[in-house]
């Protein structure tokens, strides 16, 4: 089958590779894509609108289309598509609402019982700014809206929540959310979901700040370790109290959710909680668990279209994947652009996505923040992720920011390298 993708990331990349290892697809095109692409798909300029996705796959006479980033869900493209009679697989605009009105989400878990943290909504500065200065360190501050993973703020002085809520108000119409600080290890649980059934990939979990030891600024993401180490009992949690619960409940308001359900969890004690939903794959753990893939993405996609995706349709290999970050200078705040790029020849099981990249005169350069994703798999997670930092090291650019701590909140520690042989 052709199958479109919708993108120009690194989770479009990842995308992009896993649907060049599935048997039953015989073309690839992305739009816009990026240069790290082009040896596994046909790009092709173009906005995301819905209109201009919808016009090109009906000239292509794609077979399937597949959406990665949020901004287009939210904008109703897999409306558009369905409209125009092409498999989407995405979550319509009504549903993807999960993700892009974090207001709506909340209320959404506490009507239907779904565990997630303390928290109130408020749609203007004054009463936001006074509740935050009567709530107990450390509270977290959201912004409502799309923010690409970064419009959250943990204020561990009041100072610092009453900042972040004035920047989120300086935008009209702007809502937030204020929740209490969950205590345990973040993960991150994406599923496949039909409209009502969900099978989950392997747990895997992101590193958000930009600096080692969790501190600085929010970013999109700066290294994956996967499969995160979760209990049976507490899988079994997050099955059935949380994805079936949501599917059940978006069906019942008559939404029902097909896509790639994104399940930012928090393990406490009290058991697994959302701290938020995505309605897409994550960015970067998407570059971290499809590698990990091992069945055909395309029909994947397809029968959660078609809502009959069964377990057995989804398997994994029984390995450790790692992703580290290579990002610009000045990110998150102004990221350097143009910066030149050479990168190495990845070996066997090694990867290297293109996130934020260009070609200026024939030069990949780079082009936003994250710029690339290097990957690794490995029998061990201290393998892999030994193997993704030397490739990283590989890759360097001038003034690239990594985190040199991936993986170490589970005491996880990179394999040094092989020795050589004599």
């Amino acid at each position: 089958m052709k199958v479109l993708v919708v993108g120009g990331g690194g989770r479009e990349h990842a995308i992009v590779e896993a649907l060049g290892r599935a048997p039953s697809v015989t073309e690839v095109l992305c739009t816009p894509g990026n240069p790290g692409m082009a040896r596994q798909a046909r790009l092709i300029r173009g906005d995301q609108s819905p209109a201009s996705v919808t016009a090109l796959a009906l000239a292509e006479q794609a077979d399937l289309v597949i959406v990665g980033p949020e901004a287009p869900l939210a904008a109703g493209v897999i409306d558009a598509l369905q409209g125009a009679g092409i498999p989407a697989f995405g979550p319509t605009q009504a549903a993807a609402r999960i993700e892009g009105d974090k207001v709506w989400s909340k209320a959404f878990m506490l009507r239907h019982g779904v565990p997630t943290a303390g928290h109130r909504s408020f749609a203007e500065l004054d009463t936001a700014l006074a509740y935050a200065g009567s709530q107990p360190l450390p509270l977290v501050v959201k912004d409502a809206g799309l923010r690409a993973g970064k419009g959250v703020t943990i204020a561990h002085t009041h100072a610092e929540a009453h900042a972040a809520l004035h920047a989120i108000f300086e935008v009209p119409q702007a809502q937030a959310v204020i929740e209490e600080f969950m205590v345990g290890q973040e993960v991150t649980v994406l599923a496949f979901c039909d409209g009502e059934r969900a099978v989950m990939m392997p747990p895997a979990q992101d590193h958000k700040t930009i600096f080692a030891g969790d501190v600085g600024p929010m970013t999109g993401g700066m290294g994956v370790i996967c499969p995160f180490p979760v209990s049976d009992a507490d899988l079994r949690r997050v099955q059935t109290g949380i994805l079936d619960v949501t599917l059940r409940g978006m069906r019942q308001e008559g939404y029902p959710y097909v896509g790639v359900l994104y399940a930012g969890l928090m393990l406490t004690a009290g058991g697994p909680k959302v701290v938020e939903f995505n309605a897409r794959f994550g960015d970067p753990e998407a570059e971290a668990v499809l590698p990990l893939l091992d069945s055909d993405l395309a029909e994947i996609a397809l029968a959660c279209v078609r809502s009959d995706l069964s377990a057995d349709q989804v398997r994994f290999r029984d390995e450790a994947s790692a992703v580290i970050v290579l990002a610009a200078p000045g990110y998150p705040a102004q990221p350097q652009t143009g910066i030149p790029l050479h990168l190495p020849t990845p070996g066997a099981g090694e990867q290297i996505f293109q996130a934020g990249t260009a070609l200026h005169a024939g030069q990949l350069v780079s082009s936003g923040g994250r710029v690339l994703a290097v990957q690794a798999c490995a029998p061990t997670l201290n393998a892999a992720l030994g193997r993704a930092y030397r490739l990283a090291d590989a890759a360097l650019f001038a003034g690239a920011q990594l985190r040199r701590d991936i993986g170490a909140r589970i005491g996880a520690v990179p394999d040094p390298a092989p020795d050589p042989v004599s």
